[in-house]
């Protein structure tokens, strides 16, 4: 399936798609959703950020008890543990997190849906250390990375509505925070 839309158009589009047909995604696509995710920017050029391809059921079903909110990942054609290396730049968190943005929009002009299953908790080390330690002693993930993120893909099991945006004066300023 080719569908390829331009950046504009993928954002306006992208939903958060938990549920899948059972199709699997062509090893093109694949290929350049690794591309993507290789490209990515990151801090000072730093490899502070990896990648796993999950692209088979039985781990995708294990990695969806990570937390109970990522249910939806068995139904996934195919995963991206997003992992990030704290030692290595101080950009690790934001590098990681571009790159899964970057992993989205590029899977939704592709006719994919994606959704993003949250691993590390900045709010709740206790949380976030649980959840971590699940997927890296799941994958052999050594221990001096951080587990970011687990985005599932697959083909959209039906459209999405356009989402419904609050005003834009709730979140733009202009030339600083009051003025509007």
């Amino acid at each position: 399936m080719v569908i390829q839309m331009d950046v504009l158009s993928a954002i306006q589009k992208r939903r958060e798609i938990t549920a899948y047909k059972e199709m699997s995604i062509s090893e093109e696509d694949l290929s350049k959703l690794k591309t993507v995710l290789y490209q990515a920017p990151t801090g000072n050029n730093l490899p502070s950020r990896e990648f796993i391809l999950i692209t088979n059921k039985p781990l995708l079903a294990q990695l969806s008890k990570t937390t109970p909110y990522m249910r939806w990942l068995e139904q996934a054609a195919a995963g991206v543990v997003i992992i990030g290396h704290e030692e290595l730049s101080k950009y690790w968190l934001q590098d990681a997190s571009i790159a899964g943005g970057y992993l989205w929009l590029a899977a939704t002009s592709l006719g994919l849906g994606a959704a993003w299953g949250a691993v590390y908790h900045a709010e709740d080390q206790q949380e976030s250390a649980q959840r971590e330690s699940y997927v890296q002693d799941l994958l052999d993930i050594p221990k001096k990375y951080r587990v970011v993120a687990i985005l599932g893909m697959g083909y959209p099991a039906n459209d999405p509505p356009p989402k419904k945006m609050y005003a834009e004066d709730v979140v733009f300023h202009l030339n600083g925070y009051s003025a509007r």
